[in-house]
């Protein structure tokens, strides 16, 4: 079975990092308020309830959600999440109207994303700094002047740019444990439970390598994650595991106080490195490949 090749190389492939410490980590959340696949039974609402109730049960700082405010016309339903979330105390930011790639638009379509989102994140702000932007795709374009520009331009409007040095790949669950219900393939389902939090284990340990590397210790991280129905299913047992490795949760302004995330935060045109590879690489140092085959869970419950 494919997935259990993923299982395995996630079992093998934990690089050494630096010794258990107090690792801080920011949790970011994007597309909200609607991501992927539903299972049977579930809805947008009660996803968002389950990912937050964990949140809540984990006593984490606030959790940033980036919108796309697109999924509130094409699932009227989905806004609902918008109130819940910040009901619960956590904020929002930007994340494009339609999750557009930057490499595949122009500067003036990028504008228009993303003013598009902030009638919407005005009226859910309620005094919270909400002009923070998460890239989709985390592209910032194909050339380095268009990235000069959209850095630019999100600078003007007051923004803070989200930065990402942890990520997982979480979002490619999502769909086939919507498969898997539909099927009610309790053994697949439980596959992909200990695929997921082994993956997030070897992220942790991956990003951990880089820092020691980098700056010869751990660095408050910045986590990536998605509203899917398999995020919030996990999100109890991910979170139990983070703290058992020795992650205290921080909120993402403190996070990227650091002064790593310098460039980012002052949404900075100029070209210096915003992650852990291109600092390696700026550095002339070998990347090490963080291996997960995220392309195994196509095949699961076909």
């Amino acid at each position: 079975m494919k997935l259990r090749a993923l299982l395995a190389a996630c079992l093998t492939a934990l690089p050494v990092a630096a010794n258990a410490s107090d690792i801080k980590m920011a949790i970011t959340v994007d597309d909200l308020p609607a991501h992927s696949a539903l299972p049977t039974g579930e809805t947008r609402v009660s996803v968002a309830k389950d990912f937050l109730a964990a949140l809540k049960d984990a006593k984490t700082a606030p959790v940033y959600g980036f919108i796309n405010g697109v999924q509130t016309e094409r699932e009227p339903g989905s806004a609902e999440v918008l109130k819940i979330w910040r009901a619960a105390g956590h904020p929002l930011g930007n994340h494009g109207w339609a999750h557009l790639n930057l490499a595949q638009i122009d500067v003036a379509t990028f504008e228009a994303e993303l003013t598009r989102n902030e009638p919407l994140l005005k009226s859910l702000a309620a005094g919270s700094a909400w002009r923070w932007f998460r890239f989709p795709f985390l592209s910032e374009g194909e050339t380095p002047k268009k990235r000069a520009a959209v850095r630019k331009l999100l600078k003007a409007r007051g923004y803070h740019i989200a930065s990402v040095t942890m990520s997982f790949g979480d979002y490619a669950w999502n769909e086939p444990y919507a498969r898997c219900v539909a099927k009610g393939d309790q053994k697949a389902i439980a596959d992909l439970e200990t695929s997921f939090l082994k993956a997030a284990e070897l992220s942790l340990a991956h990003s951990r390598a880089l820092s020691a590397t980098l700056h010869g210790r751990d660095i408050p991280y910045v986590l990536l994650m998605h509203l899917g129905a398999f995020d919030a299913r996990m999100a109890p047992r991910l979170l139990a595991l983070y703290s058992s490795l020795g992650v205290s949760f921080v909120s993402l302004e403190e996070a990227q106080r650091h002064p790593f995330y310098a460039a980012d935060l002052a949404a900075a045109p100029a070209a210096a490195p915003v992650t852990f590879e291109s600092a390696m690489t700026a550095r002339g140092l070998p990347v090490p490949p963080l291996t997960l085959n995220l392309a195994a869970l196509d095949g699961v419950c076909r």
